[in-house]
């Protein structure tokens, strides 16, 4: 029989974060695979795990993924582990499931820490629903679209964001999204944890007197713009415009009532209505 796949949730600061679930089952898997060696090595350490650890990681995700996958079809129990919070969340987990999925291999997820929801639900604002988009792009180009299509999402809005990008990304977010209400928290669970609340410009005027540190979750209300509303093209004149590509006039008729859902003797007497002018 395969083995088991566990999605095992480590500490994102504070070691008593820690499950007895989670250690049990570090220290009961056949092996353990880490986004960050030396630092999961840390934190089985500190919990006496003697496990086996292997390397599992963005570089190495498809060549170690499928030896993984091998060891679990053989019977192997594996833990997955990133180096904070859930495996799977920004982080190539996502693509190990996938495969493990794909192969019928049991996934058991063991919940504990996450980054995104503890400072979502220490935010003050409204926690559902709400839409997690982890990291925006590195690409400014990239951002721009990314931020481009979340700008009408009907919910408060989750990101990642690493210290030395915040204040640029927070900028675009403005010049995108308007001058919303948010939160930050960081280093959450540790001795320095931190949040912020106000508006998307008051913080950036925080970080001119505290320089950022630490990793950031922003919590961005949902804005009160609606999208705008697609200029329709009257059905009359999608029938014509499919008849000039040399589609057959009944096939473009029934084609373009049925996407509109209207009638199609109708729009065949407008179209002959038309054409008898």
């Amino acid at each position: 029989m395969a083995g088991i796949l566990y999605l095992v949730a480590t500490p994102i600061g504070n070691l008593e974060d820690m499950t007895p679930r989670a250690i049990r089952v570090l220290a009961e898997a056949d092996l353990i695979a880490a986004e960050d060696t030396r630092h999961t090595l840390k934190l089985l350490n500190h919990f006496d795990i003697k496990s086996k650890l292997i390397s599992y990681h963005e570089h190495n995700k498809e060549k170690q993924g499928l030896g993984i996958i091998k060891d679990l079809l053989e019977g192997k129990n594996v833990a997955l582990v990133s180096d904070a919070g859930f495996p799977g969340i920004s982080d190539p987990g996502e693509l190990l499931v996938k495969d493990a999925v794909a192969e019928g291999i049991t996934v058991v997820p063991v919940p504990g820490a996450n980054a995104a929801l503890t400072a979502l639900v220490a935010s003050g604002l409204v926690a559902s629903p709400f839409f997690f988009g982890g990291f925006l792009p590195k690409s400014k180009k990239n951002r721009k679209e990314q931020l481009e299509l979340w700008k009408y999402i009907p919910a408060t809005i989750v990101l990642y964001e690493a210290p030395h990008r915040v204040e640029e990304v927070l900028k675009e977010i403005k010049d995108c999204w308007g001058n919303r209400k948010m939160v930050f928290g960081r280093e959450l669970t540790k001795l320095h944890e931190e949040f912020f609340r106000g508006s998307i410009s008051e913080c950036l005027e925080h970080f001119k007197e505290q320089n950022p540190r630490g990793e950031f979750v922003l919590i961005i209300e949902e804005g009160s713009e609606s999208p705008p509303e697609e200029e329709k093209i009257d059905p009359l004149e999608q029938v014509k415009q499919l008849i000039e590509t040399g589609m057959d006039k009944k096939t473009a008729l029934v084609k373009v009532a049925k996407e509109n859902k209207i009638s199609k003797r109708e729009l065949y007497n407008r179209l002959i209505a038309e054409e008898g002018v």
